[in-house]
């Protein structure tokens, strides 16, 4: 969950202390590339996004249309490009967006905004975090010392009293705060921290796997079709959607699953595992990196090249 604070695009939100919400030094948000064409009513005219412009006019910026009519005079401290409608923008050290009628949907009056997921945001005030809609109203006022990754699958993680738990947007509290971190919901899962170790939550907070594992990696379609990476006593393992170990930790190191091979390393060898944890690519190579194409590059003493998803030697890709 991407925050905007005072310093406008300096800070992100994660998992809360000791993980966050963190305050991090990304670089300030991304201008778009300077408009082919100048206007003379101002010092600089910024690409369209979203049929809008940034313009900037000693040291203030504005925005204006596709007719080049000024939609929002140059008077804010900074303004960010539009993204589905609206735009943020800073005034007197407070942060407030715009629609594109120039209307300030929501006043500039909060310490930090973080990006809208699933039509709400979180925002601080006061050192308290609370939750806004896409027309500016508070739907969760800033009462929550800390909020995590913002709204996953209808639920997000917040700080009360020290421990997290996890409230819906209607502000109940569907897991009473307990843990000492939380993350997001994927698949209907959220990991959660006790004790210093990581375990599963389901929705309704019935802990789905006991916390036992000294990390983890969350379970991701991109990454890792679909699995969670776990992590205990330095060895690495998976865990599915129903919260079962299909790979114990066991490995000394594990590539992603792609194409439904996963690379994996014991005694400084690798090979490849299925996605029932069968090592069907025997742990024998110096090196080997992810599948592509149905193709996975190794290295082998002086020799390196190319082998098939049943590990046969092929031609390397065009």
């Amino acid at each position: 969950m991407i925050c905007v604070l005072l310093a406008f695009g300096a800070a992100g939100c994660a998992a809360g202390p000791p993980a966050g919400p963190e305050i991090i030094s990304p670089p300030p948000v991304e201008l778009p590339e300077f408009a082919d064409f100048t206007d003379p009513r101002y010092d600089q005219v910024y690409e369209f996004t979203e049929g809008m412009a940034l313009v900037e006019l000693n040291g203030k910026w504005g925005f204006i249309d596709e007719d080049l009519n000024e939609v929002v005079p140059p008077k804010y401290e900074f303004a960010n490009v539009f993204k589905d409608g609206l735009a943020m923008v800073r005034l007197d050290g407070k942060i407030g967006m715009v629609n594109k009628a120039g209307v300030e949907v929501v006043p500039p009056k909060y310490d930090a905004f973080c990006n809208f997921y699933e039509d709400v945001a979180w925002v601080k005030l006061g050192g308290k975090w609370g939750v806004i809609d896409r027309n500016g109203n508070e739907v969760i006022p800033p009462k929550y010392d800390y909020s995590s990754n913002g709204f996953s699958e209808g639920l997000a993680g917040v700080m009360a009293g020290g421990k997290w738990g996890f409230i819906d947007k209607q502000d109940n509290m569907v897991v009473k705060p307990k843990y000492q971190d939380v993350d997001s919901f994927k698949y209907g899962l959220a990991g959660v921290m006790l004790k210093g170790k990581w375990g599963f939550i389901d929705k309704e907070g019935k802990v789905i796997v006991k916390p036992k594992y000294d990390n983890y990696r969350p379970f991701s379609d991109e990454y890792c079709e679909g699995l969670a990476t776990i992590i205990l006593k330095d060895k690495w393992g998976f865990l599915n959607k129903a919260g079962v170990e299909i790979v114990p930790p066991k490995y000394d190191a594990v590539w992603d699953f792609r194409e439904g091979r996963a690379g994996v390393k014991l005694k400084e060898k690798w090979g490849f595992i299925d996605k029932d944890g069968n090592e069907v690519i025997p742990l024998q190579y110096d090196r080997v990196r992810a599948f592509s194409d149905g193709k996975a590059y190794f290295e082998l003493g002086d020799q390196s090249g190319y082998i098939d998803i049943n590990g046969n030697e092929v031609d390397p890709p065009n």
